[in-house]
């Protein structure tokens, strides 16, 4: 396994020294292992990326500047969304099946969280569409998409500020809906919990919440919904 110089440290970094990759879960689960980068040192993320390469895609998340660098020297043809934060390698998402997963964002601040929630559910193999600026300031813009948001077989909806759309959504689609409240708002949003708090009090019937800003595992959640019968 490759050793890799960690300036900061002045020696080198080896998995083992701090990881343990899960090369089995996409037997075990169906889906494989995915790395949080934000809190590791570039060289670990590095030194991950080198020891990459089971069966499946592994997905780096939450990748800064420094950590995309880290990946791409380790593995160069890597797909990098510098604006999600996400890599994948290999660089090519699998043959969609399933269902399709339509992940929609209520305003431009919220386009990085549903970025990684919709390449999160197209590199877990789902068919993706991207809707964008769609907030409830204009219902307009949503009742516009509803086309193709009746076509979903679920439906992502990353919003900040008060969190409502995802109950105005579920109110017009038979699909479920998964509401993903991100950090974006004035001070009292207090960096997103007015809009988880007001998903989690949806009026709505069939919306399931995740976590603040947490786009990979909204993406997850989308594409597990959004999987083929297993019959």
């Amino acid at each position: 396994m490759p050793d890799h110089d960690n300036p900061e440290a002045g020696g080198l970094v080896k998995v083992a020294d701090f990881a343990q990759l899960d090369a089995e879960r996409h037997a075990r689960r169906g889906y494989p292992e995915a790395v949080y980068c934000e809190g590791k040192t570039p060289a670990q993320v590095a030194a991950i990326a080198a020891a990459s390469g089971g069966s499946g895609v592994t997905l780096f998340t939450r990748a800064n500047e420094q950590h995309a660098e880290a990946v791409l020297r380790e593995r160069p043809d890597a797909f990098h969304d510098a604006d999600a934060g996400l890599l994948a390698w290999p660089p090519e998402p699998p043959a969609p099946s399933g269902g399709l997963v339509v992940v929609v964002a209520a305003g431009t601040s919220d386009l990085r969280v549903a970025k990684e929630a919709m390449l999160t559910a197209r590199y877990l193999g789902r068919e993706t569409e991207l809707v964008v600026d769609v907030g409830v300031a204009g219902l307009h813009r949503v009742i516009a998409q509803l086309p193709l948001l009746r076509r979903a077989r679920v439906v992502v909806v990353a919003a900040g500020m008060d969190g409502a759309l995802p109950s105005v959504v579920a109110g017009l689609v038979p699909a479920p809906v998964v509401a993903l409240p991100t950090s974006v708002g004035y001070g009292a949003a207090f960096g997103g919990l007015a809009p988880l708090l007001s998903m989690l009090n949806a009026c709505a019937p069939g919306v399931a919440v995740v976590n603040i800003d947490n786009g990979y595992g909204a993406g997850h959640l989308a594409a597990q919904i959004a999987a083929p019968d297993p019959s």
